[in-house]
């Protein structure tokens, strides 16, 4: 290591009760620097001065000496002065300091108590937050029944082919293995009992009442209601939703509507679509490996299914298209000003929305034994 001829050096004096520092020489990160514990000894001032002396030239060293000279007299609670330095390493000692302070870790709860406290009204402002924005939703499709031609008509039909069109490809495979693995379960309690045929209700009404609507449910939380996370939430990493709020144009209406009412339209369709194949994956299940025609079985399919059970089946998917749409839009407009903030959103719409369609469907299962459905 070649030494400079002028190597960075701090001198400390004491100027009554304030310790006066001044910097010289050159600054580099290969050389040898002062310590901040060695030039201020044994002294406890009760302020520091930072002065420049003759500084040849500097590198991030310095930065970093004069923030631990910052931090150092913050934990003191005393005043550190650094006016007289140069106003880059200023700037950048602020910086760091920045920096360093929104990466640092949270404070762990002290007892048990307080992180249930702390949880509990995280959920309780989370409640609030989607419930005012479920009515700011409900206030913008009531102005729109009002005011139809206001509505971005274009923009909701291509939301409904990304969201519909585009899906079926994932709903078809999803639904069709659903269909046989629900098969193949219930071949293997019926065959003991000698009852193969009843395998086309269990599919029948598995399909119809549950599994159609809820698999269809999750693949699009997890495929559309994240997609639409990250496209709101790169629209306001980039300023554009504060643009149109600048403009007067509400986000709800021009961003958010045509997405809640494109996914709300086309879940009854990805549903009943779904349906469809995870009979027909039954129905495969039941000629290869049971032995039942497809006539048979579509027969005592059609016996067992009523209009209640269809019925059941749209109820729910209307309302889980609806409750993905609103997580995805809440999370992107909710989204943190960062790449990373739009990451976190899309994961958080795909939770929240799985997590609304679970609750969701226990509600309706309640709701439906009462009602006798």
């Amino acid at each position: 290591m070649r030494a400079v001829p002028n190597p960075a050096h701090a001198e400390a004096v004491l100027e009554g009760d304030r310790l006066a520092v001044t910097l010289g020489g050159a600054w580099h990160l290969t050389q040898p620097q002062p310590a901040w514990a060695r030039v201020r000894g044994e002294a406890r001032p009760r302020g520091v001065v930072l002065r420049p002396g003759r500084l040849d030239r500097w590198d991030s060293s310095l930065v970093r000496f004069v923030h631990e000279v910052e931090r150092w007299c913050r934990e003191a609670g005393i005043p550190c002065e650094t006016d007289a330095l140069p106003e880059p390493v200023r700037r950048l000692a602020a910086q760091l300091a920045a920096g360093r302070q929104a990466h640092v870790p949270a404070a762990r709860p002290g007892s048990i108590l307080t992180t249930v406290g702390l949880a509990a009204t995280g959920i309780w402002r989370q409640t609030r937050e989607f419930a005012s924005f479920v009515g700011e939703c409900t206030l913008s499709a009531a102005g729109v029944l009002l005011r139809p031609r206001r509505f971005r008509w274009g923009d909701c039909l291509a939301e409904m082919q990304q969201c519909g069109a585009m899906a079926v490809p994932i709903v078809s495979l999803t639904s069709f293995l659903v269909g046989l693995t629900l098969a193949y379960t219930g071949a293997i309690i019926l065959r003991q009992f000698g009852g193969d045929i009843w395998v086309a209700d269990i599919v029948g009404l598995s399909m119809f009442r549950e599994m159609g609507a809820v698999m269809t449910g999750i693949v699009v939380a997890g495929r559309t209601g994240a997609a639409f996370a990250a496209q709101l939430g790169n629209m306001k990493t980039g300023e554009e939703i504060d643009a149109l709020e600048t403009l007067g144009i509400p986000a709800v209406d021009f961003l958010v509507l045509p997405r809640l009412l494109a996914l709300t339209l086309m879940m009854p369709l990805l549903a009943m679509y779904a349906n469809g194949l995870g009979i027909l994956g039954g129905m495969v299940v039941a000629s290869r490996v049971l032995d039942i025609p497809a006539s048979a079985y579509w027969v005592e399919m059609q016996s067992i299914i009523d209009l209640s059970d269809i019925s059941t089946g749209v109820i729910k998917s209307v309302t889980f298209g609806v409750l993905v749409a609103v997580a995805g839009c809440l999370r992107g407009l909710q989204c943190e000003r960062s790449a990373a903030g739009v990451g976190r959103a899309a994961t958080s719409a795909v939770v929240t929305g799985i997590l609304l369609i679970i609750v969701a469907d226990a509600v309706f299962a309640v709701l439906f034994h009462v009602l006798g459905l």
